[in-house]
């Protein structure tokens, strides 16, 4: 090594000069600097187990040192007469030397990216309790399922069953008349009773005569001829509206028992909502313009309920007009043969209908087709639920744009019958009732309905105190339209409100309830006025919740 190349602390024999060393050496980095090849005088290799001495001071260790120095194996180290300790300040404790994570229990989940942290836990297993699930409609059956009798009341004796001579006397007004059981079964088929009616806490189903019922069945004996034959034929058209809770739909009801008595032809629509709620299929009916929808299902349905409540009436009647779109329609069948044609096969079952309406409305028979003909009775057309055919249907078009109600082939066919016309040749009844239970109430019927009583009080259109369209209003001209009343003539549509019961009625009704075992309470004058008014001035449905109630007398222990 040359003089030039020599480092500054080594001597001329290559050995390390203390005393450099003792003035140079401040870090360890000094001493891993020196080469391999070169002696030192004095131990100056550091060492793990002890501090590193030079000849004369102790050497300081830098941080760049201190973090390279790593922990020797287990093996190696010496071993500790102390025991380990197994929690140490976490600035001092390796990671070696910590705790294995322990399992978290399977009540609690592992918490996902993203995923909230709130509490979560299994869910217990529901026992198998063994039996089968319900069938399908099993459940939509059991909530619709109507209850007609009750064991448990007790049976009145010496009650009157309604008939077409109870039925128009006024003696007997007040007095609750039970339904003929024949006539039974086919209120079913037409779906007169509905499921929160309180017909199961009753012996056996009947109804109370009213003031209107009296005068509907009046109104039945004109149009069937008995009496006055200038009535008969006669078509009469009525909207029955009131309160909720006023008996609309029992008066649709008893109006359909007046028509079985009397040998009609009843047709009847059980919930206006079920054409235009969208559960039902459709289709665009070809030929038609504007385009209107028919509902195969919904018109196979109606002409069956119309087969099983009018099946003696029309196994009566033969085919009478020809029908070139029924191929399949033989000779000399039936009414009944016909509507059957419907319910098998939907898809044609709107023209089995038209065919069918044509001919019960039927007033001569075609040519060729004279033999074995006889005269069509008059007609019973029954809507419960008319503010669902107001407003824009749940169905959609083509362009996935609301169909209206009034689109609809079905909907148009009863609609069309309340429009000044022949629609019943025969004669016949039209009631349509609203429902404040179950009702979107459009705006645009209220006004009409308005319009419409305006009209009955001999109040005129150009009149102050005529209903008139708020401003903005978004009323629906097509409902205004259908039910706007002609000004010089009479319109063929009546407006009919159900109000309560009188006192006397309210009377009869309550000592019925008391018959069938009830109500035990002494039925007198004071406490029928008190319920009267109580119930809103004798509404039906508010005296039946005073007459089902069940009081307990507490016994005083002395």
């Amino acid at each position: 090594m040359t003089k030039a190349s020599r480092p500054p602390f080594l001597s001329q024999g290559g050995r390390i000069s203390h005393q450099i060393i003792d003035r140079s050496v401040n870090c360890c980095c000094f001493l891993n600097s020196i080469p391999t090849h070169l002696s030192i005088s004095a131990p100056v290799v550091p060492s793990l187990a002890a501090p590193v001495f030079l000849t004369t001071m102790a050497s300081s260790w830098c941080w760049n040192c201190l973090s390279r120095l790593r922990p020797s194996p287990r093996a190696l180290l010496p071993p500790s007469a102390t025991p380990r300790i197994s929690s140490a300040p976490f600035h001092s404790t390796a990671v070696h030397y910590a705790q294995p994570a322990k399992k978290k229990g399977n009540s609690m989940t592992v918490v996902k990216h993203r995923q909230s942290t709130s509490l979560r836990r299994k869910k217990k297993k529901v026992a198998d309790r063994g039996g089968r699930p319900p069938a399908v409609g099993e459940r939509k059956a059991l909530r619709k399922r109507i209850v007609l009798s009750n064991p448990n009341a007790l049976e009145i004796e010496g009650m009157l069953e309604l008939s077409p001579e109870t039925m128009v006397d006024s003696r007997l007004r007040g007095t609750v008349l039970g339904l003929p059981v024949p006539m039974i079964d086919q209120l079913r088929a037409v779906q007169a009773f509905k499921p929160k009616q309180g017909w199961s806490i009753f012996r056996r189903p009947g109804t109370v005569l009213r003031r209107d019922t009296i005068e509907m069945g009046r109104l039945f004996e004109q149009i069937s001829g008995e009496g006055n034959e200038a009535q008969k034929g006669k078509v009469v058209k009525k909207i029955v509206t009131g309160m909720k809770g006023s008996g609309k739909t029992v008066h649709l009801l008893q109006a359909m028992a007046m028509g079985f008595l009397k040998k009609w032809a009843v047709v009847t629509i059980p919930d206006a909502r079920d054409l235009v709620s969208g559960d039902t299929a459709y289709a665009a009916l070809e030929g038609s313009n504007p385009v209107q929808y028919v509902q195969p299902s919904a018109t196979s349905a109606l002409l069956t309920r119309t087969v099983e409540a009018n099946r003696e009436l029309l196994a009566s009647l033969q085919v009478s007009q020809k029908h070139p779109a029924l191929k399949m329609l033989k000779p000399n069948s039936t009414l009944e043969d016909l509507a059957k044609l419907g319910f098998n096969d939907p898809a044609v079952s709107w023209r089995v209908f038209q065919a069918l309406w044509t001919e019960l409305t039927a007033t001569a028979p075609a040519a060729g087709l004279e033999k074995d003909f006889k005269p069509r009775p008059p007609m019973l057309v029954a809507v419960d639920g008319l503010a669902h055919w107001m407003t824009e249907s749940a169905y959609r078009s083509a362009e996935y744009k609301p169909i209206h109600a009034h689109d609809l082939a079905f909907v148009h066919h009863f609609l069309s019958l309340m429009k000044e016309g022949d629609s019943l040749k025969n004669g016949g009844l039209v009631l349509y009732a609203t429902s404040f239970s179950n009702s979107p109430n459009p705006s645009a019927l209220k006004i009409a309905l308005d319009r419409l009583a305006a009209h009955q009080a001999g109040i005129s259109a150009s009149s102050s105190e005529y209903p008139q369209l708020p401003a903005y209003s978004d009323a629906d001209p097509r409902v205004l339209e259908l039910l706007q009343p002609a000004e010089k003539t009479a319109s063929p549509l009546e407006l009919q409100t159900l109000g309560g019961l009188t006192r006397d009625e309210a009377r009869g009704f309550m000592e019925y309830f008391a018959r069938s075992g009830l109500l035990r309470e002494i039925i007198n004058d004071q406490w029928v006025s008190e319920k009267w008014s109580l119930s809103g001035g004798g509404i039906i449905g508010e005296l039946e919740k005073f007459g089902r109630r069940v009081r307990a007398t507490a016994s005083v222990s002395k």
